[in-house]
């Protein structure tokens, strides 16, 4: 089908849980998947040959939009490279009860597009455990694999 590269940073275990279960859903379509923790990737792989480049991170704090701390600095570097033909989806995990739900979602998908991505559908918004909204990770997904090419 194709190659994606999905990049996640997690605190708790949640957006790396849920970066994983998109990873086996992807891979049961037939697709070649790149699975890496944000600390073990380099932002130029983003330019590398994917069809499908999949972004994730955390939200944190209150006050202010706090991306993932393990992302928050290849969310900086991601100034440096461009996106442009890049097929890109996003998503992450948080909790409705704070004022930027998700709020690093967010911001990331204004740096793909900043950078010339092209967004490939709505992004995915977790609130809470990932285990309880499978079928919505599924659904996801399945969009994301729709509109890839």
């Amino acid at each position: 089908m194709g190659k994606a590269l999905i990049v996640y940073g997690s605190t708790t275990g949640n957006t790396e849980l849920t970066a994983e279960m998109i990873s086996d859903l992807l891979e049961e379509k037939g697709w070649d998947t790149v699975l890496k923790n944000v600390n073990e990737t380099d932002v130029e792989e983003l330019a590398w040959d994917y069809d499908l480049v999949l972004l994730g991170a955390s939200t944190w704090g209150d006050e202010d939009i706090e991306i993932q701390e393990d992302f928050a600095d290849f969310y900086e570097e991601m100034d440096s490279v461009s996106l442009k033909g890049k097929r890109v989806g996003v998503f992450g995990c948080g909790d409705s009860s704070y004022t930027h739900f998700c709020g690093a979602v967010d911001a990331i998908e204004e740096k793909v597009e900043q950078k010339g991505g092209t967004l490939v559908c709505e992004s995915l918004k977790i609130d809470g455990e990932p285990d309880e909204m499978k079928d919505d990770i599924l659904v996801w997904t399945d969009d994301v694999m729709a509109h890839a090419r």
